[in-house]
């Protein structure tokens, strides 16, 4: 079994994955102030709903980043302290990347993006390749929100953590190169970070507990953020 987790937003996800790529049980819950506290709860209760014992995991995939301050020390802790308690390996997945694997087979860039704080957004793009799935086109960038479309430079699909607050301004800013994912991918499903961590587990591609720490890509920030319809990010 594989234990997946997704913090790094506030709408956390947790999923049990068999070795076979199955999903036996993924739990979300919707963005709500300090909800978090709720993430301990929620694991117990994916591992009673199917009837596995923590014993069984093989891995922990873990969402590293970039993405909630909080929220990414709670995943990365959790992961950590079983993977280190069970003597397995742990395998941090960028949010970014997991996003974009909810995109797979178009042929148009994928642009994922999470809100930051300061008026700006953190987006990476992505395109899909028959023979090696979803590969990076940029790294991970941090830029004021209105730049964003100075990096398209055509059609191509979008989505990210906000979808009520950035679906409508990513299509007034790109006009015709947006096309934006459906409201239902946006934000990250566990069970996508479960693939990607099942990817690198049967390549023996793992993570030093010790070196893997949270990538929050920008200094910690107490000001609104410019969407604003949960500025906990």
């Amino acid at each position: 079994m594989i234990l997946a987790i997704n913090t790094s937003t506030t709408q956390f996800s947790i999923a049990l994955l068999r070795i076979t790529g199955d999903v036996t049980a993924e739990y979300l819950i919707a963005p709500g102030e300090k909800n978090f506290r709720t993430f301990m709860p929620a694991v117990y209760s994916v591992f009673d709903a199917c009837g596995r014992d923590i014993r069984d995991l093989k891995t922990v995939a873990v969402v590293t980043g970039p993405g909630s301050f909080t929220g990414l020390r709670v995943g990365l802790s959790m992961a950590k302290g079983v993977t280190q308690g069970l003597g397995i390996p742990i395998i941090g997945v960028s949010s970014l990347e997991a996003m974009a694997n909810q995109m797979p087979f178009t042929k148009l860039p994928v642009c994922t993006l999470m809100s930051s704080r300061r008026g700006e957004i953190i987006f990476a793009v992505f395109k899909w390749d028959d023979a090696k799935g979803m590969t990076r086109l940029t790294e991970d960038r941090s830029v004021v929100f209105g730049d964003l479309a100075g990096f398209i430079k055509g059609p191509a699909f979008f989505l990210g953590n906000n979808f009520t607050a950035q679906e409508p301004e990513i299509r007034k800013l790109l006009k015709g190169n947006a096309i934006t994912a459906p409201s239902h991918l946006w934000n990250i499903r566990a069970s996508t970070v479960g693939v990607l961590g099942l990817k690198r587990f049967t390549a023996n591609d793992f993570d030093s507990i010790t070196d893997l720490v949270p990538e929050y890509l920008r200094p910690p920030d107490i000001r609104a953020d410019p969407f604003a319809l949960n500025p906990s990010l």
